[in-house]
């Protein structure tokens, strides 16, 4: 037993009255127990049901990002010599969606992802396997559908992936196997902790970028701007997207949060305005998923791919290679209609498998 972190535990459970927020350098220090197992197991799951129970700070959430910083995995920022010339198109974007992933509307992420690389944004994604509670199709998943594996066996090759073809994935179990040693606590406790918020707000990449976070519970928002403002990210962006991740619904009015710089922007975002308005589409059977997601970067015409354009039209608009939401729009049709996306997923598996291979006939 650690009697530090015991001490740390008594400090948020203590209850409402006697309890008290902890520091930013109590709460890295708590996570890092945690994340190495210092800490016992009834210690970590009493740390995380308390926790969850008194909320955290701004501060608290402050103090795990700078642990997971510390003890997590960074992808470095590409190789000059491998980025396109313009400084915007350098800039990536991190989309942090929930690890949970998505058990009821299908997701575009993906494509959204592709259309970038097509137009020179670097992309780069995070999560694990299917996690507590929900039980989601996650990322890693929908990528294995469309050919792609990237449960890269190192750090260094997926940012290898991330400089031939702009887009890297930090995966949880290969490449921080501390934080998914306390994925099996969110099972048992039954709720998620304020771990689950914190990833929406991890960024792993070491390089210039914005930062997108999905979130459900406009208080998170809230959180994010004290977090950031504390940790000192300038760039980022909010969205109240499908099931808390970064895809912008059509069925309602999207609501995001631009900061610039540190000026924060508040944006409504209404798809009837752009003839994009329509419900949003159910998951459905996630093992023909992948089939439909190719079906739209085939440029075929369908709900999900309004939705993919939706999304891409969006994040171009967002990642700077657009100067409007309508140029954005525009410029994705074409990127999916003409073909270019689905190139870029060719050259994704191409590059994905040489790595494999040329790690395999290294272990030989």
């Amino acid at each position: 037993m650690s009697n530090e972190f015991r001490e740390l535990l008594k400090q948020v459970g203590s209850g409402s009255h006697t309890s008290r927020a902890l520091t930013r350098a109590e709460a890295e220090a708590a996570t890092r127990m945690m994340l190495t197992q210092t800490a016992t197991p009834a210690q970590i799951g009493a740390f995380m049901i308390a926790h969850r129970i008194k909320r955290p700070t701004a501060e608290e959430l402050a103090g795990i990002l700078d642990a997971y910083e510390a003890l997590g995995p960074t992808l470095p920022a590409i190789a000059p010599d491998s980025a396109p010339d313009s400084a915007d198109s350098r800039r990536a974007l991190v989309l942090s969606c929930p690890y949970d992933g998505r058990s009821r509307t299908a997701p575009v992420t993906p494509v959204t992802a592709l259309v970038l690389m097509a137009a020179g944004v670097p992309v780069v994604l995070h999560g694990g396997d299917r996690m507590p509670t929900k039980e989601g199709i996650p990322l890693i998943e929908l990528w294995q559908q469309l050919g792609v594996d990237l449960k890269s066996p190192s750090l260094e090759q997926a940012h290898t992936l991330l400089n031939r073809t702009g887009l890297g994935f930090v995966y949880l179990p290969q490449h921080f196997p501390a934080a998914h040693g306390l994925v099996p606590y969110r099972d048992q406790i039954g709720k998620r902790p304020p771990f689950a918020t914190v990833e929406l707000m991890w960024s792993p990449y070491a390089g210039p970028h914005t930062l997108v976070m999905g979130f459900v519970h406009p208080p998170t928002e809230e959180f994010a701007k004290g977090t950031f403002g504390l940790r000192g990210q300038t760039d980022w962006i909010s969205v109240k997207g499908l099931e808390g991740s970064c895809d912008l619904a059509r069925g309602r009015t999207a609501i995001v949060g631009v900061s610039r710089r540190g000026g924060f922007e508040r944006l409504l975002l209404h798809p009837r305005d752009y003839g994009f308005e329509g419900d949003d589409v159910e998951l459905g059977d996630e093992a023909s998923l992948g089939a439909r997601l190719l079906d739209v970067l085939a440029g075929q015409p369908s709900a999900l791919q309004k939705t993919a354009l939706w999304n891409s039209g969006f994040y171009l608009w967002q990642g700077g290679s657009a100067t409007s939401l309508e140029a954005g729009l525009a410029q994705a049709e074409e990127l999916l209609t003409t073909g270019k996306a689905m190139a870029q997923l060719e050259a994704l598996r191409q590059q994905a498998a040489a790595l494999g291979q040329t790690l395999t006939y290294s272990h030989n």
